[in-house]
């Protein structure tokens, strides 16, 4: 199994640029490359709610737009205070995983404690497919 304690450690640094003064609940993600690059992202809420950005949209987004296609592994973090309950990414982020992701991204979770990982395809086994879209 591989150790994604650095991965979780990256995760953490960028939970402390969230901006959730609506909610008070900070999520930090990091996205990594299989080239070993990492996209940090962090929660970002807007007064109108809908407009409201997770962190691992904002990682896959910066990761794309730097032209990275292909993504081994997500780490999670988020919590108000303290980090103590896992955070799960909400089905538009998996959905949107999907799009640049195989079914076999680990999603790492980390709760201040203990860690849970999943493949995207166990979170999220009937996506949207692309192929499906022609």
């Amino acid at each position: 199994m591989t150790d994604y304690n650095n991965l979780i450690n990256e995760a953490l640094k960028a939970r402390a640029a969230s901006y959730s003064p609506y909610s008070g609940y900070k999520v930090g993600c990091a996205l990594l490359t299989f080239d070993g690059e990492v996209f940090h992202g962090c929660n970002i809420e807007n007064a109108s709610f809908s407009e409201t950005v997770c962190a691992e949209r904002v990682a896959l987004y910066k990761g794309v737009s730097q032209g990275k296609r292909s993504f081994e592994a997500i780490a999670i973090v988020g919590g108000k205070d303290e980090i103590t309950d896992f955070a799960y990414p909400c089905g538009a982020c998996r959905q949107s995983l999907s799009e640049f992701c195989d079914s076999e991204l680990k999603i790492v979770l980390f709760d201040g404690t203990n860690t849970k990982i999943y493949t995207l395809g166990q979170l999220f086994p009937c996506a949207f497919e692309k192929d499906s879209i022609k």
